[in-house]
């Protein structure tokens, strides 16, 4: 059996609470007194959760998420995560909500279905039919931040909702929190590195037999280290290529958005386009949203920005019609409201910068139109055939709507796609789902505000990956 330590453990502990189902997982505080899970400070029970402290309520929410797995996972051996509440990175408009993972990795134990290959710590446990951790260590190690919303640095006026009904509103959900990062120390993460494509001590990691890059076709465990690099930050062209994801696919993921143009005026810009979706207004669906693609123009370089209330020239074009916007200056939301103000039925975001299409944050219950981002280059190409218009008319013809023959976050081989961002993110590169699927999934590298407690389908694809690396 060859051990290795993956993550640092924390401080000496005691264990305070279990759950148990087809699996047990044991609670362990790592917290001092008067803090964590063990803070005093008295609260009033909220949404299913009885507790009466701070620390009470934290405990019932970890067994609440936790109990959620064991129902869903089978191990003979207790799942031990050691736990925390304490201060980590945040900001005044970001931060980090917590981190989990595995606190060791094994290969080549009694058991193992892949010799020379590197598995999380509880998954290994469980193959082995024995404790390979050795009891009272940890198989999974969590910390998560004990100021958010807590103190004015820390994304004042966001809390955990620590309520086990998924009513959370505008703050954060604990428990869908939880499920997320226990999910990593199950093991939902890549052991090899993105960065240096390096495997720990020249193994391969269970993950790497299912990571395809679809430009090569060629999988993590036959590639050279310059080739996961290279992989890592693919940009949406890396894929999970396990059985029980695949299968789950068409069940899970909805169709992709999409932009089609058309019209008398659109010449060599007619087509499909890839869009990023809105976060606030309806969805993308059938019958699309169609109209004249119309630009708004309110800065002198002849960009349109709408983070004012558009004069009469630019309200008479979009009025009827999707106004063409670019990104920059003001949120998504005011754009949206502007140009919806003005009688616009659509708005189409174009990037002001190279790169992959994303997506368009923010909330805001008053937008009822339809939003989409698209990137800077199919932008400027649209932006080409709108030079000759009239103030009411351009002849180009933009519907919003979705492509059914592409599932979002997938491949075209209907693989779900794995988050390789061109820009190489440590601690959410590789290790997370593509921020491309519809419905949002629990492992994508944000925690959405949409999301239910589900990790199985038809609503989440988080347990058939963990089925794939052997659970």
């Amino acid at each position: 059996m060859t051990p290795a330590k993956f993550l640092a453990g924390l401080a000496a502990c005691a264990t305070i609470g279990s759950a148990q189902a087809a699996a047990t997982i044991t609670i362990i505080n790592a917290n001092a007194p008067g803090v964590g899970f063990n803070d005093t400070t008295a609260v009033a029970p909220v949404g299913g959760n009885p507790g009466t402290t701070l620390g009470a309520q934290r405990l019932f929410a970890f067994t609440y998420a936790a109990n959620l797995w064991a129902a869903n996972i089978d191990s003979p051996i207790e799942i031990r995560i050691q736990a925390s509440f304490e201060p980590l990175s945040c900001t005044a408009s970001a931060a980090v909500l917590g981190s989990a993972g595995t606190a060791d990795i094994f290969a080549n134990f009694t058991g193992a279905p892949k010799p020379n290959t590197w598995y999380p710590s509880a998954l290994a446990s469980k193959l082995a039919n024995a404790d390979l951790a050795g009891p009272p260590a940890p198989h999974i190690v969590a910390r998560f931040n004990s100021r958010l919303g807590l103190f004015a640095d820390c994304l004042p006026g966001t809390q955990f909702y620590l309520g086990v009904d998924n009513n959370h509103g505008a703050n954060i959900d604990l428990v869908t929190v939880l499920l997320h990062e226990m999910a990593h120390g199950l093991g939902f993460q890549s052991f090899t590195s993105g960065q240096t494509g390096e495997q720990p001590d020249g193994l391969a990691s269970i993950w790497d037999y299912f990571l395809l890059d679809d430009r090569t076709g060629k999988h993590w465990i036959d590639m050279t280290n310059a080739e996961r690099v290279s992989s890592a930050v693919s940009g949406n062209q890396t894929s999970w290529d396990g059985p029980n994801v695949s299968a789950a696919v068409p069940d899970v993921l909805a169709p992709r958005s999409n932009l089609a143009v058309s019209g008398p005026a659109a010449d060599d810009a007619a087509g499909n386009y890839e869009v990023g979706d809105a976060s606030f207004g309806p969805p993308l669906g059938s019958p699309a949203v169609t109209g004249q693609i119309m630009p708004v123009v309110d800065q002198p370089g002849g960009t349109g920005l709408a983070c004012d209330p558009l004069n009469a020239v630019n309200a008479l074009a979009v009025n009827g019609n999707i106004a063409l916007v670019d990104r920059g200056t003001c949120n998504f939301t005011v754009k949206a409201r502007n140009v919806q103000d003005a009688g616009a039925i659509g708005m189409i975001v174009v990037d002001n910068a190279p790169g992959p299409v994303t997506g368009l944050g923010g909330t805001d219950p008053t937008v009822t139109i339809p939003a989409v981002r698209i990137s800077q280059a199919d932008g400027n190409h649209i932006k080409l055939k709108l030079l000759k218009r009239s103030r009411t008319a351009s002849g180009v013809i933009g519907a919003l709507g979705v492509d059914p023959t592409r599932l979002a976050g997938a491949d075209a081989a209907l693989r779900a796609l794995m988050y390789t961002p061109v820009v190489y993110e440590p601690g959410s590169s590789v290790s997370h789902y593509t921020t491309d699927m519809k419905p949002n999934q629990l492992m994508e590298p944000s925690i959405n505000g949409d999301l239910s407690h589900e990790v199985k389908p038809p609503r989440d694809l988080t347990l058939p990956l963990l089925k794939d690396i052997g659970w």
